[in-house]
């Protein structure tokens, strides 16, 4: 959702709402998936990492910030860093057998 005010020089983008849903980013070998949906898992962990990176790289004020490195961050691109305020959401689970992906969900958050 992009919210843009029409001014006597033009038009500018005041507020953007991006959301989203990163589901199925679990571990392959636990979720045994084969297929088109290994490949999709497979993606859908790249972008993670690749959005990890760039959260890095901002939290560093890194002079680089590696948004081309995935579609995820170049869709987010301008939703994330400068004067943006972002906020990440992570589902967590309680059931002990699920506790590494949950830990490992935390740990992405508090980049």
């Amino acid at each position: 959702i992009r919210i843009t005010r029409r001014t006597g020089s033009g038009c500018c983008t005041i507020a953007r709402l991006s959301v989203v849903d990163l589901a199925g980013s679990e571990r392959v070998k636990k979720s045994g998936v084969e297929g088109m949906n290994f490949k999709e898992a497979t993606a859908i962990n790249k972008s993670l990492l690749a959005l990890g990176n760039v959260v890095s790289a901002l939290a560093a004020k890194s002079a680089h910030v590696p948004f081309r490195d995935s579609k995820l961050t170049r869709i987010l691109d301008g939703s994330i860093g400068g004067n943006c305020k972002t906020a990440l959401l992570v589902c967590a689970s309680s059931d002990a057998k699920h506790v590494h992906e949950t830990l490992s969900s935390l740990d992405f958050a508090s980049r």
